[in-house]
């Protein structure tokens, strides 16, 4: 099953015309960016950099939760 999926995107990538395979380069480019460079840059590791415990991990999202609106 999974080589006939391969075999059906090999097929379908290679018929693409060139503004197609731009377009795809494109798009790959874009998700690159969403979701591995903004996520070092604009996630830090909050819970892991100022609690040691899980307790105090989850008594923080506890307290974030029922007092934050």
């Amino acid at each position: 099953m999974l080589k006939c999926l391969w075999n059906i995107y090999r097929d379908g990538f290679s018929h693409l015309p060139r503004w197609g395979k731009m377009l795809m380069i494109i798009v790959v480019a874009k998700l690159f960016v969403l979701f591995f460079v903004f996520k070092f840059l604009l996630m830090p590791d909050y819970l892991n950099n100022r609690y040691t415990t899980d307790e105090e991990k989850s008594k923080h999202v506890l307290n974030e939760l029922i007092t934050k609106p």
